[in-house]
């Protein structure tokens, strides 16, 4: 199994088959019910790898084992995986579809954005319904799932943010645990006076998600420092993208980073520290672990595979594709330090920020406030990084189907119905060839944005065929999506996986007052005069 990166943009790439002339598409009303059968492959999974067949029928997988041979044969789709990876479709734990943020929106809607997923080999999401504060957190879940409802092509769920705190907003955080699927909720500790809790509403967030049996996802950054640091670096007149890395350095988030873990600490709340792009809140999230902390890291796809030197880029384009927040560190050695854990289990999952792109960002060229966007990659980002990981023998193809898909369904509650081939999971299977290659291009790639931080690079390993509910949504460079064939999945409160070391700690870890007699000394008495 081969994998490289290269920046030459003009390396000799695998053409993928086209898909069989025979199989003409099916009229949409009935792919829900087609009967597929993969034959040939490995199927991996994140604890074991077989050579077997696998039955698809009503979405869910039938039957995995050597040999298959479901009757009837009329109607029955065969894909033939001889000599290719059959794993669990890609789980992006963290996406902004049509997201309006700082005067702009996102680039990709849910339909252009979970058609890209597909491509890629990912078959669900989890987006963010994030409401302004003072205003309702029902209201943003409602607002969020009318966008994705008549548009998604392969399944979603929702994480809801608290940008607020009150006594309503932790009814509303019960009503959304208890009557809409949701067991996640993200705080911010950046963007003062848009989205920041302070340490105080954080303690109290931690403790209804705690109560509540949902997992407590953190933005880590000092939000105060940030908010002195841009004022600094405008005041020198530095206003291009480099400014928005110097504004926000590595210890700025790596201090937020330690703040949460300790704030969740105290009342035994689990923690998911989203985006991690920096060596320090790396270590902080794995020395918590080792600590036996119930802490979870998700670094990126672009913090995996390319740094923040390019913020000093000369060409002003070049430069603000590269701004997020967190930003990407300058040091170069980051990509692989985070790999490196990603590899090792301290952190658990990868993010894609699929649609993340913002409309414009020629506003930029006034301040690099204005230039905050996201990275808009293709969707196999998510998976190319990990696959070198592979190749490098940093991570077997188990961790790989770990990293991209099981621990993310394990940690929201999703498993196994997601993030596994078995008999009853939902068959949401990619069809992976280690051998295949293709070149980075925001010329091919499937998302709205019209740049990709990783143009010219070659990556080994691509999906062929992606199966999301058991419908070949897209195999060999063709779509075969409608709009509204994803469905809401929802995500039950307390995931075993989580919640289970919860529990213990609770049980043996509780402080428990010192059993003494009553005291029956002499007490001292010390006068205090005042000096006159």
């Amino acid at each position: 199994m081969a994998f490289t990166f290269s920046l030459r943009s003009g390396h000799m790439t695998v053409p993928l088959e086209p898909p069989p002339a025979s199989r003409a598409p099916m009229p949409p009303q009935k792919l829900a019910q087609q009967r597929l059968l993969i034959k040939g492959g490995k199927v991996v999974n994140d604890d074991i790898s077989v050579e077997a067949d696998v039955y698809v029928e009503d979405g869910v997988v039938q039957q995995v084992g050597p040999n298959l041979n479901p009757e009837p044969l009329t109607g029955l789709i065969v894909l033939d995986a001889t000599n290719r990876l059959v794993i669990p479709g890609g789980i992006d734990t963290h996406t902004h579809m049509q997201f309006p943020f700082m005067g702009s929106r996102s680039k990709d809607d849910f339909y252009s954005g979970t058609k890209a997923a597909v491509a890629g080999g990912t078959t669900m999401i989890i987006d963010f319904a994030i409401p302004h504060k003072g205003c309702s957190l029902i209201k943003a879940f409602d607002t969020w799932k009318s966008w994705a409802d008549p548009k998604v092509c392969c399944d979603y769920s929702l994480h809801v943010a608290v940008t607020w705190w009150s006594s309503k907003v932790k009814e509303e955080m019960k009503t959304l645990v208890q009557n809409k699927g949701v067991n996640s909720f993200k705080m911010f500790m950046a963007y003062k006076d848009i989205y920041m809790l302070n340490d105080e509403e954080l303690y109290e967030a931690f403790c209804c998600c705690k109560e509540l049996g949902a997992v407590a996802q953190v933005h880590a950054e000092n939000g105060e420092l940030i908010a002195q640091g841009a004022k600094k670096m405008l005041a020198m007149g530095i206003t291009g993208p480099e400014g928005h890395a110097l504004s926000r350095p590595e210890e700025v988030e790596a201090e937020a980073t330690q703040r949460a873990i300790s704030i969740a600490n105290s009342v035994n709340c689990p923690l998911f520290v989203v985006h991690v792009m920096s060596k320090s809140s790396g270590k902080l999230i794995s020395n918590a672990r080792r600590e036996g902390k119930v802490v979870y890291g998700e670094p990126i796809a672009a913090s995996l595979g390319t740094d923040g030197t390019n913020y000093w880029n000369e060409d002003w384009a070049h430069a603000a594709a590269y701004v997020m927040g967190p930003p990407l560190r300058p040091d170069p050695s980051t990509p692989d330090f985070l790999m490196n854990l990603l590899a090792k289990g301290t952190v658990c999952t990868v993010e894609l920020l699929l649609g993340d792109g913002i409309e414009d960002r020629k506003a930029g060229h006034t301040s690099f406030f204005l230039q905050h966007g996201f990275l808009d990659l293709p969707s196999f980002a998510m998976i190319f990084p990990m696959w070198h990981c592979l190749h490098s023998g940093k991570m077997d193809e188990n961790r790989f189907v770990a990293v991209t898909s099981t621990n993310a369904a394990k940690i929201f509650n999703l498993y196994p119905k997601k993030g596994r081939i078995a008999v009853g999971s939902d068959a949401d299977i990619v069809i992976w060839d280690p051998k295949a290659s293709r070149t980075i291009s925001a010329k091919t790639h499937h998302q709205a944005n019209n740049f990709n931080i990783f143009e010219g690079m070659v990556c080994h390993g691509v999906p062929v065929a992606t199966v999301s509910r058991g419908k070949v949504v897209y195999e060999g460079g063709a779509f075969n999506v409608t709009a509204g064939d994803g469905k809401y999945v929802s995500r039950p409160p307390f995931p075993p996986y989580v919640y289970e070391r919860i529990r213990q700690q609770e049980q043996v870890c509780q402080p428990v007052p010192v059993k003494r007699a009553p005291y029956t000394g002499m007490v001292s008495e010390t006068w205090v005069t005042q000096n006159q």
